[in-house]
């Protein structure tokens, strides 16, 4: 049974979080908490550690030192009740690519002992813009897809915590947007989400509040408005403004689909 009752405090709060591997200091005392309902970033390059620290709020890994809770559980003395409380998405979608959509929901909605599956599966791909591809087999599905019902199978029972990992990863750019209208929505429905990404953008696109992770440490951790203040005021002048390369993709694609659907005109020029 999920947990699902209001608890005071942040959604996950974390103090002084160590790991090693041998010589190999991987978090070098982590802090920071995540308000409930809040998208929080945790931005870093790859071996930042971000991983690692997902891996241990979501009690697949033990800390050496520190403290941590998720929906007010401490999750090495608690870990059932953190569990309980919480859906973690892997870098890889977790996705039976023989079933269709609906019916990878349907199961993860069995196992998980729901009343009427059914209509959660329903709920869920409307929810998430699936309905139409919802009796395709997954293996038929592009990535964006996949990602997105991947995270909405991650969403059954009602989590309040999601851990979202590199949730982007190997994606092209539409996918990748699909995506992100799907994290904003988990938000607006007061899901508090802790997403980990290597790329700028995505953060700045998704999260309340960002925090970099650097060799370990948090080495900042603010509003996107809060770090802007961190560098010196820019000098203003007038630049004409370029599109960016994904503005370009994304409105080349959107072309070739409506002339692929369009009325074609005969005549000879």
């Amino acid at each position: 049974m999920v947990v699902t009752q209001a608890i005071a405090g942040p959604a996950i709060h974390v103090r002084g979080l160590k790991k090693a591997y041998g010589k190999l200091e991987v978090l070098r005392g982590v802090d920071f908490d995540v308000t409930r309902g809040n998208i929080f970033a945790l931005l870093g390059s790859n071996g930042a550690g971000k991983t690692t620290t997902v891996r241990i709020l979501a009690t697949l890994l033990k800390a050496d030192a520190g403290t941590a809770d998720v929906h007010g559980f401490d999750v090495a003395a608690q870990p059932a009740k953190v569990r309980e409380s919480i859906s973690l998405t892997g870098q890889f979608a977790a996705v039976d690519e023989i079933l269709s959509g609906r019916e990878n929901l349907v199961l993860v909605a069995r196992l998980r002992h729901l009343k009427d599956p059914g209509t959660v599966a329903d709920d869920l791909l409307r929810r998430f813009s699936l309905t139409d591809a919802g009796a395709r087999q997954v293996s038929t599905y592009s990535g964006g897809m996949r990602r997105r019902l991947d995270i909405a199978m991650s969403l059954i029972g009602n989590p309040p915590v999601i851990f979202l990992d590199e949730p982007t990863a190997g994606l092209d750019p539409e996918a990748r947007i699909e995506v992100w209208d799907a994290v904003k929505e988990l938000a607006g429905q007061g899901t508090t989400v802790l997403l980990t990404t290597q790329y700028l953008e995505e953060a700045e696109q998704l999260a309340d509040r960002i925090a970099i992770l650097h060799q370990g440490r948090i080495i900042v951790n603010g509003t996107l408005t809060e770090l802007k203040q961190l560098f010196p005021a820019a000098k203003v002048e007038y630049v004409e403004k370029q599109p960016t390369l994904e503005e370009i993709f994304l409105s080349v694609i959107a072309g070739d689909k409506s002339d692929a659907t369009g009325a074609t005109t005969g005549g000879q020029g």
